[in-house]
């Protein structure tokens, strides 16, 4: 049975968390997907290591939202330079070339949904599993965390 069949409910021990490339600053922990889920688009939350950021992509069809959980970062969309805070969420258009950057402190963390998945979710399958530490965990359970590394 796939989602599109019912409604579905995970928790944090039912996500699975990736790492693309050995050498990324970034791990994804995917939430709903195509290939998981059978839906049109992907749900993943994206950590994003101090310093962490995106290569610069663009998406044929798919628009890309970032809504920030925690920390702190930059977007940069073509032209535009986009500060990141807690509770701001970035829509970037089908076509635009785009970074996300971890300029702060601490983790950023995104809630990052994309329509259609143009085969987002099968790139990131393909990565690495990685372990998520406790913040990642509290993070995903919706707990307040520490905002400084320890």
């Amino acid at each position: 049975m796939s989602a599109a069949d019912s409604p579905t409910l995970k928790t944090p021990a039912d996500y699975a968390a990736y790492r693309i490339s050995p050498g990324d600053s970034n791990r994804l922990v995917i939430v709903h997907d195509e290939l998981g889920d059978g839906v049109p688009f992907i749900t993943c939350v994206e950590i994003y290591d101090v310093g962490g950021r995106t290569p610069p992509n663009s998406h044929r069809q798919a628009w890309e939202q970032f809504f920030v959980l925690a920390g702190e970062g930059m977007a940069i969309c073509g032209e535009h330079r986009l500060e990141l805070r807690p509770g701001g969420c970035l829509l970037v258009p089908p076509g635009t070339e785009h970074v996300v950057e971890n300029t702060g402190a601490t983790r950023l963390y995104t809630l990052t949904t994309m329509v259609p998945d143009e085969d987002f979710g099968r790139l990131i399958r393909s990565g690495a599993p990685v372990e998520l530490d406790e913040q990642d965990l509290a993070i995903l359970a919706g707990l307040r965390v520490p905002q400084a590394i320890s």
